[in-house]
């Protein structure tokens, strides 16, 4: 394996060797990876043939939808970086080695000024959904379903991956900040990860806004972590995913419920930590049977993905469904694609959802998108 290592590069340069058609991968500890160039598109399924196929150094990337099966892309190169800024970079030879570095590519800076911006639902048809779904969960047979809303914005120049993704990693502190081509975004929560024999989960469920003023921001995190429709909306999520790693693991540790604080939202959340029985699981095996958890679809999954079919007006995409990497050894991390945008050319179409439970409050639940749209907006537009 012949490779080309830089020292101390900004975040900035870094993202230089993001290709057009590449994925990235930015943890909040400053480490990751970017790539460029397609080696083979594959399935969900050929991925357990990544070393047999594309030799034990490959990976396979990418941000799968939320219904259907979709693809990953073996890159043709990538380039990763550790906390301290050092970039190696590397490119996928015809027998499966790393054999030559890449060229650096540099970015054109166009920077839209002008914007427009339309949520293409407005208040009453939210508050009508909403109230669709508490009449389903007042009959019974469904307990949470969580719906989304659109927001599209419209500007006078092409947005630039790498510039949405520099603001992100600079403004979404303790998130995953991954780019799959056009969809990008900032995501607080892991699916999963495994490394070896050792499984981690993180799920996310009840949210409130911050606040600017410290003692109102400690307030609102009081009454977050009292909250018992906050509490349900919680358990609902942590109890799937246990379900779900029992099946596959042993020695489940399932820690209590924290707050944990965002830019604009705090989220509860537990970890999960466990022991993976059988090596070949992979973590794209374990991400495909947790998606979609009760933190983006709803419970039971049957009931609530119904229930999204017959109130959304739009399809996802990628909104909500695993984004992350695998490698030969069946090792990687997969988010849950939120705080997220499809971007095609100067047209960005943001999507943000919030849990529906009973005692949901229709403008509640509207302030929590409002939170949760916000990240991606403030990368986007910048007058």
């Amino acid at each position: 394996m012949t490779t080309t290592t830089t020292s101390g590069t900004t975040r900035a340069e870094r993202l230089g060797d993001l290709g057009p058609d590449g994925f990235a991968w930015l943890r909040a500890d400053g480490s990751g990876f970017v790539t460029s160039g397609v080696a083979a598109r594959i399935t969900p399924a050929e991925a357990a043939e990544l070393a047999s196929r594309f030799g034990v150094d490959a990976i396979a990337v990418g941000a799968l939808p939320f219904d259907g099966d979709g693809e990953l892309v073996v890159p043709a190169r990538v380039a990763r970086f550790a906390r301290d800024g050092e970039t190696t970079r590397f490119e996928l030879g015809t027998q499966g080695s790393w054999i030559v570095a890449p060229r650096r590519l540099s970015l054109v800076h166009r920077v839209p000024r002008r914007f427009t911006l339309e949520a293409r639902q407005d208040l009453s048809a939210w508050d009508a959904i909403v109230a669709a779904a508490l009449a389903a969960i007042d009959r019974g047979g469904l307990e949470k379903v969580v719906l989304a809303r659109e927001v599209v914005v419209e500007a006078d120049t092409p947005f630039e991956v790498p510039t949405i993704l520099d603001r992100l990693a600079a403004t979404q502190p303790g998130c995953f900040v991954y780019a799959d081509a056009g969809f990008v975004g900032a995501s607080p929560e892991l699916l999963v990860r495994r490394r070896g024999l050792s499984v981690t989960c993180r799920p996310m469920a009840g949210t409130i806004a911050r606040h600017e003023d410290p003692d109102d921001d400690e307030a609102a995190i009081a009454r977050l972590c009292s909250s018992r429709k906050d509490d349900v909306e919680h358990r609902l999520v942590v109890d799937a995913v246990r379900a779900v790693l029992s099946t596959r693991c042993d020695s489940l540790t399932v820690g209590e419920p924290e707050p944990r604080r965002f830019t604009t939202v705090t989220h509860l959340t537990t970890t999960i930590e466990a022991a993976l029985r059988d090596p070949q699981t992979s973590a794209l095996d374990l991400a495909r049977e947790l998606h979609p958890t009760p933190a983006v679809g709803g419970s039971p999954r049957a009931a609530a993905l119904a229930t999204i079919a017959r109130l959304e007006t739009f399809d996802r995409g990628n909104y909500g469904g695993p984004v992350g990497w695998l490698d030969a050894n069946g090792d990687g991390e997969f988010a849950v694609a939120l705080r997220c945008a499809q971007i095609s050319g100067g047209r960005a179409r943001l999507l943000a959802g919030a849990g529906i439970v009973e005692g949901s409050d229709p403008d509640a639940e509207w302030t929590e998108t409002q939170a949760k749209l916000e990240p991606m907006l403030r990368a986007l537009v910048r007058p």
